[in-house]
């Protein structure tokens, strides 16, 4: 069974910084392309980053250049570093492994202006 728990969300100011976490567990996690996605109330949840098992990223353009997705296969762990946070960016975060149904509980990020 496919576990994922996403943390490191929280409250911070506009320009600021947070770094998401997501703990897989359930799946040989080395082998899977891993996402980040975003959800807010009455919109569909959208695509933000991915990375695959080889460590290729692909970002939303409107996240491009300001966040990193990374992964640590040793840690069964891929991460969501965001930087120069916008009030837009205001979610709850949930990573994704690919090909799998499996949602994590979600991490709230709050961006105040």
């Amino acid at each position: 069974q496919v576990q994922l728990v996403e943390s490191g969300g929280g409250l911070v100011q506009a320009g600021g910084s947070l770094r998401l976490s997501c703990a897989a567990s359930g799946i040989s996690f080395s082998f899977y392309t891993m996402g980040w996605y975003r959800q807010t109330p009455g919109k569909q949840r959208e695509l933000v980053a991915t990375i695959t098992s080889v460590g290729s990223a692909n970002y939303a353009d409107s996240v491009k250049d300001r966040f990193t997705i990374s992964r640590d296969n040793a840690k069964n762990t891929v991460y969501l570093q965001m930087n120069s946070l916008k009030p837009e960016d205001s979610a709850v975060y949930y990573c994704n492994a690919a090909a799998t149904t499996a949602w994590g509980q979600g991490t709230q990020v709050t961006v105040s202006s």
